[in-house]
C-alpha cells in the first residue's frame, strides 16, 4: 500500500463528514481512549463529530503493517507512546489513506459501521497511565504578573529565572480527564490578619491555563535527552488546567514550594494531538536573553502557535440559560522555554522519563490583562473582580463554577485544528 506523505494537506476531505468549523478534520486525527456501553478502555480517533475505533480497525486488519498489531488493542496509549515517533506517524498516515476522499477503499466500502460511531456514544477516559507529572514556569509574562503581585517592591523576576526552565514534581494520582468535577480542596490557610493558620476550605480556587505534552520512548537512567531531539520523545500534545488554591499555596510554598495547593486536581483534554499535526503551526520561540547555556541552546528552537480561551459559567448563568463568558485568550506561541527546553531540562541530571509521563507548561500568560492565564491575575489577586454577564463578579471560583479550556490552531494556507475542550466543575467538599 503506497502513503501519502503529506497529511496535513488543507486540500484533503474526508468521506467522513466534518464540518468546516471543527476540531477534527482528516488533517488533525488525534489519538485518545474511550469507553462504550460499558465495554473494555479502547483506543480511538477522532474524526469530525465521529470516532473511529482504532482497536476494531486494527483486528480487522487494515493497520496491518503499522507496527505490532497488540499496539492498538491496549486499554491506554503508552505502548505505542513507547513505540516512538515514526510508528505514531505511520499510523496516523495509515489512519489519513483510509478516512480520505479518494482513497484506499476499504473500509469505507466494509461495514464502516463496525468501525465508526458519534463522538457523544464515547466516555473518554485518561489517554495514558501517567507515571509521572511535572509542571513548569515557562511563561516570562505569568512570571512577571506573580512577581509584581507578591514582591512589589523588588525585581519582578527572581535571578535564576531567565536561566532554568522552573518546574515542580506534581501528583500525577489526581490528574483526570476532561468533564470530572473538582472537589474544592480543604487545607491550612492563614490570612495576613490572623496569628495562627485554620484548616478548612480553600477560598482562593484559581485555575492555570496551560499546555502539555505526552512523552513517548524514554531515555536511560544517567543519559540525558538532547535539546535538539528531544522532541523526538514527545508523544503529541493536550490542554492542562492545573487547578490551584492559592490561600493554601500561599502558606505552604516557603521553602519547598507548591505542595497540597496544587496535588489536589488537574484537568486534562482527552485528545492528543500529534507534532506532526501541529507542525504547519510551528513558529520560533521569543529570543532569550541571555543566551541559555549550552545544554538548552537548541539550534532549530520550535514553539508552536496554539491559541488558547478560557470560558467562565456559573450556576446562576446556567439556571438563567447565559452562555459561557469568555475571561481570557491568549497563545502558547509566546512561551519563554520551549517543550523541548523542558524535557532537556528535566533530564539533564540523568533523571529518568516513561512512556505517558506528563510535562506542563505553567500558566500561559499574553502581555495584556484579557490575556493572562489565571484568576490571580486576571482580577490582581481579587482587587479587580471579572464582571459576568449576568451581573455576578468573580475574584476566584465559587461552587458551581464551570471553566472551559478550549485550543486551536489557524493561520492561512492550513486546515484549521483544534484540541476540544478541558472542562471541570467545582463542587463542594
Amino acid at each position: 500500500m503506497t502513503y501519502s506523505a503529506d497529511t496535513n494537506d488543507p486540500a484533503l476531505t474526508s468521506w467522513v463528514p466534518v464540518d468546516g468549523a471543527s476540531d477534527f478534520p482528516i488533517q488533525n486525527l488525534p489519538l485518545g481512549v474511550f469507553t462504550r456501553g460499558g465495554g473494555s478502555p479502547r483506543i480511538g480517533v477522532a474524526i469530525g463529530d465521529n470516532v473511529l475505533d482504532v482497536r476494531a480497525a486494527g483486528e480487522a486488519g487494515f493497520l496491518d503493517g503499522v507496527g505490532d498489531r497488540s499496539l492498538f488493542c491496549c486499554g491506554d496509549l503508552n505502548p505505542l507512546f513507547a513505540a516512538g515517533r515514526s510508528v505514531a506517524a505511520e499510523l496516523r498516515r495509515r489512519l489519513s489513506l483510509l478516512l480520505r476522499s479518494g482513497g484506499e477503499p476499504a473500509l469505507r466500502e466494509s461495514n464502516a459501521g463496525a468501525f465508526l460511531f458519534p463522538i457523544g456514544e464515547a466516555r473518554m477516559r485518561l489517554p495514558a497511565a501517567i507515571g509521572d507529572y511535572v509542571d513548569f514556569y515557562s511563561s516570562i509574562e505569568h512570571a512577571t504578573n506573580l512577581g509584581k503581585l507578591f514582591r512589589p517592591d523588588a525585581e519582578p523576576l527572581l535571578p535564576n529565572w531567565r536561566w532554568i526552565p522552573i518546574g515542580y514534581h506534581g501528583r500525577s494520582a489526581t490528574v483526570v480527564v476532561s468533564g470530572t468535577p473538582i472537589v474544592r480542596p480543604s487545607g491550612q490557610r492563614k490570612p495576613p490578619s490572623e496569628s495562627q493558620p485554620s484548616f478548612g476550605p480553600s477560598t482562593m480556587l484559581d485555575i492555570e491555563l496551560e499546555v502539555g505534552f505526552f512523552t513517548g520512548a524514554g531515555n536511560a537512567a544517567g543519559v540525558p535527552i538532547r535539546v535538539d531531539a528531544a522532541l523526538e520523545s514527545v508523544a503529541g500534545f493536550v490542554l492542562v488546567n492545573d487547578w490551584s488554591a492559592r490561600d493554601i499555596q500561599a502558606w505552604e510554598y516557603q521553602p519547598l514550594g507548591p505542595f497540597l495547593g496544587k496535588s489536589f486536581a488537574t484537568t486534562i483534554s482527552p485528545w492528543v494531538v500529534s507534532l506532526d499535526a501541529l507542525e504547519p503551526f510551528r513558529v520560533a520561540p521569543p529570543p532569550q536573553v541571555p543566551p541559555p547555556l549550552p545544554y538548552l541552546a537548541a539550534q532549530d528552537a520550535a514553539a508552536y502557535d496554539i491559541q488558547l480561551s478560557v470560558e467562565l459559567q456559573t450556576e446562576s448563568m446556567r439556571r438563567k440559560n447565559v452562555a459561557p463568558h469568555v475571561i481570557s485568550r491568549t497563545s502558547s506561541g509566546n512561551l519563554y522555554w520551549t517543550a523541548a527546553q523542558q524535557l532537556a531540562h528535566a533530564t539533564s541530571n540523568g533523571a529518568v522519563t516513561r512512556a505517558g509521563d506528563l510535562f506542563a507548561s505553567g500558566t500561559i500568560s499574553g502581555t495584556t490583562p484579557d490575556s493572562y492565564g489565571s484568576l490571580i491575575e486576571l482580577t490582581w489577586r481579587g482587587e479587580r473582580p471579572i464582571a459576568l454577564p449576568d451581573g455576578e463578579t468573580r475574584k476566584f471560583l465559587h461552587d458551581g463554577d464551570e471553566v472551559v479550556m478550549r485550543g486551536w490552531c489557524e493561520r492561512p494556507g492550513a486546515r484549521r485544528i483544534g484540541f476540544g475542550s478541558a472542562r471541570g466543575e467545582i463542587v463542594a467538599p
